[in-house]
């Protein structure tokens, strides 16, 4: 049998973020078993923050056409403050992860159009048959939003273990009053992100490319006698 640690590796290591779906559902079954195993994240005293709401069937439909228009001509506002900047080394990796996306689909640099096309993508959910509405509550604060963090990680690690590709989407944080009055969610639920998940499209070009990591040396300091 393999031991722990290769499994969580090989589950880490497989893992990407899928930007092109098939429409099959994916069983109620098999999605509740995504969740039993993402609710055993730790979190703050317990505190447990996390919420989902999860679309399903032509629901995910409805919710596709509906952001798709709204975003037309509608500025972003979010719940939580993006980053005002990205420099260094963070920007560098952004730029890598982004060229390497734009080769996969064939976009040049300077293609303004293609560059719009694949930015849509996003709203368009990448196609796939399911996304998740990820909320903290606001009274938390920040450490009920790293709370929902970690179950984000839960959850796109259990659904790799079943065979379901994952897209984690800050994008759809950035139109977070559209989602609070199209789902209802309450105003002290603040939004940390959608997930779009559902069976990968093996056969797509743009989820054929893989992103890199640090080298520990990047990352770690270490204190020693």
């Amino acid at each position: 049998m393999t031991d722990p640690y290769t499994t969580l590796r090989t589950l880490l290591d497989d893992r990407y973020t899928c930007r092109a779906f098939r429409p099959d559902p994916v069983p109620r079954e098999t999605i509740e078993q995504i969740l039993t195993a993402a609710q055993r994240t730790p979190s703050w005293c317990n505190t447990q923050p996390w919420q989902l709401t999860i679309t399903d069937g032509d629901a995910t439909n409805r919710f596709r056409k509906a952001l798709l228009d709204h975003i037309n001509g509608t500025p972003t506002e979010s719940d939580l403050p993006f980053p005002p900047a990205y420099n260094g080394v963070y920007r560098d990796r952004r730029r890598e992860c982004g060229g390497a996306l734009y080769t996969a689909v064939g976009v040049a640099r300077g293609d303004h159009e293609g560059s719009l096309r694949q930015m849509l993508r996003n709203f368009e959910l990448f196609d796939a048959p399911h996304v998740a509405i990820l909320t903290t509550e606001a009274d938390l604060g920040i450490y009920g939003a790293v709370d929902c963090g970690l179950y984000l990680t839960s959850f796109l690690l259990a659904a790799q273990s079943l065979g379901i590709a994952t897209a984690p989407q800050a994008a759809l944080a950035s139109y977070s009053p559209f989602l609070h009055e199209y789902f209802g969610i309450p105003e002290e639920r603040q939004i940390i992100a959608g997930v779009s998940f559902g069976y990968p499209d093996a056969d797509h070009a743009v989820n054929g490319f893989r992103t890199t990591r640090a080298d520990l040396a990047n990352v770690i300091t270490w204190h020693t006698n």
